[in-house]
Order: structure tokens, then C-alpha cells, then sequence
């Protein structure tokens, strides 16, 4: 079912106009003091001008080095749901900035933003969420959520939160994971994104499809994908008919069929058929996930035997203008006319 769209504007009794601005050097310092001012429209206004001025790097760096993050850490919690939404913006816009990453790291920001998870205003949540985005695509940044504890309520969210917001949640957990998988797993990971792969949104299915991958990379994760009963889905969804979730879907079931299990759990879904049919479409962006799978598949007997029938669709790839493809092909070839 359709969700309506978080909106960025501010409440219709919030007078918008911006704070006149000094001149020169003196603007922020004005500003950093306004922040800290009991009058709640200095404030506000003080928030606004700071929204536009942060786009620019050489402001971001300035404003790092007057201490503006010390102050906007301590609005987080204010009691006026405007201040609170226009904090997290213009941290949000610091977060695209590399010295703004690198200056929210030092501050320890990502800790006072986990209380903003359960805030009553939906785009208060939302650009907490883009900040948790953008921070983990760093290692440190990664590092810094697990740090403060956030996997297991970001996946407890991923129940219940709004479309766009798990879209965010997703793109957080698919980096965070790639540098560990145990509070996840013990969270419950796997059985959230299980339910997330038939999700009507193409995006969250996607994603969703990405982050079992990047679970699918670690050892564990391997066990709990096929521990979980996910294969199965994943292999149904082999014939979804938008091309990034394929692409992901294939990238998982790749990374899960590694593992013995993962290989015989496959062969029970009756993996082949689809994977075949996706390599046998030029046009497809999973064709090169889909040759890897069936190669991993190709290493049972039963996958051998009914592939030996398919060596045709795989020649007609040795002279496939990308490499990769080329590669690729040519050890399925080996792998399948393997003979014990």
C-alpha cells in the first residue's frame, strides 16, 4: 500500500524568514552564539541560515572549528519539534561533506542521534536516518554505529518504520555488516530481510536482497541465510522483473551457495531453470552473478548432470565482450565437464 511522503516543511505557524546574516567572518561566530540563545525564534532562525551555509565545505570546516557541533548536539533533545528537525538537516547536509563526516566522528554525534529514533516527527527520523547513511559509508563511520549500539534497534525498525526510512535503514545496514555480522544475526536479521524480499517496493527489495549479501560474505552469516529458510525466496525471486533486484537476488543466493548447505538448498529450490534463463539473457545485469551460482551448483552431481545438457549456453559467452563474463564462463565449462 502507498505511504504518504515525509515532508521537510516546517509546521504553518513557523515564521520562515532567516536570521539577517553578518558579514564576512563574523556570520557563524553570530550565529554559533544565537544557537545557544533562550529565545526559541533565534534559534530557529539561526538554524535556517546555518542550513544554507553548510552546503558549502569552507563554511562546514569553519563551522566545525568554532564548536558548532558541540551546541546542535545539545538541540538534539530540545522540546520544539522545528529546532529538533532543522538540527538534524543541517547535520545531515554536514554528513555530505568529508570534513563534516570526519568532524561528526570526532564529536561522537552518532551516539546523541540515537535517541531521535523514536521521535514523534517523521522527518526528524528521517535525517537522523540519512546521517547514519552517509556516516557508515565510511569504515569509522561503520565503526562508530556499531559502536553505539545501533544494529539491533536499527533492525527492530526495519519493522516498522515508514518505506523511505528503512530504504535508509538498508543502506546503513549493508555497510555497517560488512565489517561485523554477530549483533545482527543475534538481532535477527535474517528473518526481518526474509519478510523485506516480498515487500511491494522494488527499492527495499533490492536493498534488502544487498544486505543478505553482504551477510551472505561472512561464514555465519552463510549458516544463518540457510538456517533461516531464505534460499528459497531467493530463488523466486530470480524471476522478479525489475533488474536490480535481480541483480542483488543473484549476488546473494552467489555468496550463500558457497556454503555446502547453501549449494544443496539451492538444488532443493530448483535453482537452475531461472539462473539459466538469466544467463541467457544478454541484456540481463545478473547474467555474471547467475554463471557463478550455477558454477558453485555445477560442483554437486546433480547439478553437473543437468548442466551438461546447458554447455551450449555457456560457449556462446566465450567471446562476450566483458571479461568478467568471459572468465566466468569458461569455469562453469570446466567446472560442469569435470569428471571424477
Amino acid at each position: 500500500m502507498a505511504q504518504p511522503r515525509i515532508s521537510a516543511y516546517l509546521p504553518p505557524d513557523i515564521d520562515p524568514t532567516k536570521a539577517p546574516l553578518a558579514f564576512g567572518r563574523r556570520a557563524l561566530p553570530k550565529l554559533n552564539e544565537e544557537l545557544q540563545s533562550p529565545e526559541l525564534l533565534t534559534q530557529q532562525q539561526a538554524l535556517m541560515a546555518l542550513c544554507d551555509l553548510v552546503h558549502d565545505p569552507e563554511k562546514v570546516y569553519q563551522a566545525i572549528a568554532l564548536g558548532f557541533l558541540d551546541n546542535l548536539k545539545t538541540l538534539l533533545v530540545h522540546h520544539d519539534q522545528t529546532v529538533r528537525q532543522k538540527t538534524t538537516e543541517v547535520l545531515s547536509i554536514v554528513a555530505l561533506h568529508s570534513i563534516g563526516r570526519q568532524g561528526l566522528i570526532q564529536s561522537e554525534v552518532i551516539s546523541a542521534l540515537t535517541g531521535l529514533l523514536d521521535d514523534p516527527v517523521d522527518i526528524c527520523r528521517k535525517n537522523t536516518h540519512r546521517i547514519f547513511d552517509m556516516m557508515a559509508k565510511l569504515p569509522e563511520g561503520a565503526g562508530g554505529v556499531l559502536w553505539a549500539g545501533l544494529i539491533p534497534p536499527l533492525v527492530l525498525k526495519l519493522k516498522t518504520e515508514l518505506d523511505e526510512i528503512q530504504e535508509l535503514i538498508l543502506d546503513t545496514l549493508s555497510n555497517c555488516l560488512r565489517v561485523d555480522v554477530s549483533e545482527a544475526l543475534a538481532a535477527g536479521v535474517v528473518t526481518v530481510l526474509k519478510e523485506k524480499l516480498s515487500h511491494p517496493s522494488t527499492a527495499i527489495r533490492s536493498k534488502a536482497a544487498w544486505v543478505l549479501l553482504e551477510i551472505s560474505s561472512h561464514a555465519e552469516g552463510k549458516i544463518a541465510v540457510c538456517k533461516e529458510g531464505v534460499i528459497p525466496v531467493l530463488v523466486s525471486l530470480l524471476e522478479d522483473t525489475q533488474p536490480e533486484v535481480q541483480v542483488n537476488t543473484t549476488g546473494a543466493l552467489m555468496f550463500a551457495a558457497v556454503a555446502p548447505q547453501g549449494r544443496s538448498s539451492a538444488m532443493g529450490a530448483e535453482a537452475i531453470p531461472p539462473l539459466l534463463k538469466l544467463v541467457a539473457e544478454e541484456t540481463s545485469k545478473a547474467r555474471l552473478n547467475a554463471i557463478k551460482t550455477l558454477t558453485l551448483l555445477a560442483e554437486l552431481p546433480e547439478g553437473r548432470q543437468t548442466l551438461l545438457d546447458h554447455k551450449d549456453t555457456f560457449q556462446r559467452y566465450l567471446d562476450d565482450p566483458s571479461e568478467a563474463v568471459q572468465r566466468a564462463a569458461q569455469i562453469a565449462i570446466t567446472v560442469i565437464e569435470w569428471k571424477p
